[in-house]
């Protein structure tokens, strides 16, 4: 009885975060979200980690679990036992500042939806006797790639006498659907995810010379479709530490190294544009169209990426690994919205500590705690402003026993970071991620009957 309070509390709580983040705040230096830099390129990326690597500073390449989802790394999906349904949100928080002004943003916005799965239900191995060196697992996932959301007033002289607003606004954003599979041979894993890259982008101008009465505004609009083909493929290798038992038989002690990599080559998409440019004039109700184009047919491409990193455990009480990464966005191209870009890097490390997963009268010390250190270099980066993310990561993994006993989690992933050059615009921000993870063993189960 208690379990179920406590899962239609966490429900309320997942159904309550969205209308929080879309709520109307009456305050002048509150806005819903502004990410100036989000102008460039397809946006502020997203996090790929779910709320249970999130919290673990986001050590997605070596990280496996047999009841959660590793996005990141398909390899992992191998190693999946029940049919796993993750869904999760984030709720975001900053501070913008750049030394004389300050604004403060609030966002929040879907983070996945994911549902994996073994192809072979593991009980049916058990209640069969059979147990097969080769295992299989499947994932069907959708969720955000980036974001674009900004407002930016600008405003400079022309030939010494006029007054000119420049005023730049954006909002759109792009998502992926992936399908994975993870294949596992004794302590070799391999995955691949494939899926399609789409969205749309909106960019808005508006030119206002404020020192002349009744002067022209020029607006430009324009709107990008995206759409392409993405993939990902990994690979992970469990070194299983042994030792004696009294029979002088090795088996294993619990200590596994698992050491990972994942990564994808360049790939294409397609862009479709409309743009269209008016003069207006309101004290004369006048209003020209200067251009006007649709259908707008151009290529982009995606960049590279590799990560590579290990991690250590002692199943069922602690981890502790590490990331490294970096993307080749400096060939990053898109014909529709042309922006130079840069390389960038991601350096992670993190953990997870279980007190007692079996307790039964302590439910803290079943809960799994998590921490971690991140540092990276944002591929909007540029010779002359450097834009560096770092911070630290906290997180919890809160068990509930549902029905058939399968044991499912409730996880919390907090991010706190500054984002931004070292001498100019600077965010400090805080990010939440709660995440479902619901698992459920009876799928593909074959039932006898005599």
């Amino acid at each position: 009885m208690q379990h179920n309070r406590f899962l239609k509390l966490c429900l309320a709580i997942v159904w309550m975060i969205p209308v929080w983040a879309n709520a109307q705040v009456a305050v002048d230096t509150i806005v819903k979200d502004n990410s100036p830099f989000s102008r460039i390129g397809l946006g502020e990326l997203f996090n790929q980690n779910f709320a249970t690597l999130t919290g673990m500073g986001g050590i997605s390449a070596a990280y496996h679990d047999p009841v959660k989802i590793n996005l990141p790394t398909p390899a992992s999906l191998a190693n999946l036992k029940p049919t796993s349904f993750e869904v999760g949100i984030v709720t975001n928080t900053a501070r913008l500042s750049d030394g004389d002004q300050n604004a403060e943003i609030w966002s929040g916005n879907l983070a996945y939806f994911s549902l994996g799965f073994p192809t072979k239900n593991p009980i049916n191995e058990e209640l069969e006797r059979v147990k097969s060196p080769v295992s299989w697992g499947m994932n069907l996932a959708l969720l955000p790639y980036s974001n674009i959301s900004y407002g930016v007033k600008i405003n400079s002289t022309v030939n010494d006498t006029s007054e000119v607003l420049n005023f730049f606004s954006g909002q759109g954003g792009t998502y992926k659907f992936l399908w994975g599979n993870g294949v596992r041979y004794k302590n070799l894993s391999f995955g691949l995810n494939m899926g399609y890259l789409f969205g749309k982008i909106t960019d808005n101008r508006i030119v206002n010379i404020t020192d002349l009465v009744a002067a022209y505004q020029v607006v430009t609009k324009k709107e990008i479709g995206i759409g392409g083909f993405v993939w990902n493929a990994g690979v992970q290798y469990d070194i299983i530490f042994k030792k004696p038992n009294k029979e002088g038989t090795m088996t294993p002690d619990g200590r596994v190294l698992t050491l990972g990599a994942y990564g994808n080559s360049a790939t294409g998409f397609n862009t479709n544009s409309s743009f269209i440019e008016v003069r207006q004039n309101f004290r004369y109700a006048v209003e020209d169209t200067i251009a006007n184009q649709e259908k707008i047919r151009q290529e982009g491409r995606l960049p590279s990426e590799f990560v590579i990193g290990a991690l250590y455990q002692k199943v069922n009480k602690w981890k502790i690994g590490f990331n490294v990464g970096t993307a080749q966005w400096k060939n990053y191209e898109n014909e529709a919205k042309p922006d130079a870009l840069s390389n960038n890097y991601k350096l992670s490390v993190g953990g997870e500590y279980t007190p007692d997963f079996l307790s039964y009268n302590n439910y803290l010390k079943k809960i799994r705690y998590r921490f971690g250190l991140f540092y990276g270099k944002d591929e909007r980066s540029s010779e002359a402003l450097e834009l560096k993310n770092y911070g630290l990561s906290l997180g919890f993994g809160l068990p509930i026993t549902l029905p058939r006993q399968m044991v499912s989690f409730v996880n919390f992933g907090f991010e706190f970071g500054k984002f931004g050059p070292s001498d100019g615009l600077e965010e400090i921000y805080g990010r939440l991620t709660l995440g479902l993870s619901l698992n459920d063993n009876s799928w593909f189960y074959k039932r006898k009957f005599n």
